[in-house]
């Protein structure tokens, strides 16, 4: 663990993988709901990093991080979302090429597993998802499409994604959902925030965006 003052008021904790990115800013965030954590304003992670921004006290903040030990690897904890989807990708049999299997068994392995945000980022509503793990790695495409439709459930690296719109995008598509993934009429407006456990169903009648 490195940590990082950025700027006035910030604070950057280095971390050296995903999954202690992850474990980290589940331990800071029920730190805080316990009233056990230097007051900060926002916690944000990313895929190894977890960002403390608006610190009032930056020495005391970094003082008490040295003081603990790494936290443990988040398990069951955090809300779970189940997302409907229709695995009919352009790209399903690519990655069951790539993974030495069939394209059923693409979609056992994938909706059998459980995933969990890690952080968001590309665009309001995207999560990155870990869960598959190594032995899953799928290379972003070598030539992104110009346009993903909106609901796309794709990989790319060890991630799962879901465009929440319709946008650019190089990931390998396997599927497509109706969830809404964005809504400013919702609190929070991001259906999956980091920390939320997400499972994949498997539904050939998922009502699709036209």
């Amino acid at each position: 663990m490195r940590l990082l003052p950025t700027g006035q008021d910030s604070l950057l904790i280095d971390l050296d993988g995903p999954g202690e990115a992850q474990a980290w800013h589940a331990e800071l965030l029920r730190r805080r709901a316990a009233g056990t954590l230097t007051p900060v304003r926002e916690i944000v992670p990313g895929e190894r990093t977890v960002l403390l921004y608006g610190v009032h006290d930056l020495p005391g903040l970094q003082a008490e991080l040295r003081r603990w030990s790494a936290p443990s690897p988040v398990a069951d904890s955090g809300e779970l979302v189940e997302i409907p989807v229709r695995y009919d990708g352009a790209d399903l049999g690519l990655v069951a090429e790539l993974w030495g299997m069939s394209e059923d068994d693409v979609v056992r392995l994938h909706s059998g597993t459980e995933h969990r945000v890690a952080f968001s980022g590309f665009a309001p509503g995207f999560a990155y998802m870990t869960g598959l793990g190594e032995p899953y790695v799928v290379p972003r495409r070598a030539e992104p499409r110009t346009s993903v439709p909106a609901g796309s459930v794709a990989l790319a690296g060890h991630y799962t994604g879901i465009y929440p719109r319709s946008s650019p995008g190089g990931w390998q598509l396997i599927g497509r959902t109706s969830v809404t993934l964005w809504d400013l009429e919702r609190q929070p407006a991001a259906l999956l925030v980091p920390g939320t456990r997400v499972r994949f169903a498997p539904d050939s009648e998922e009502r699709l965006r036209e």
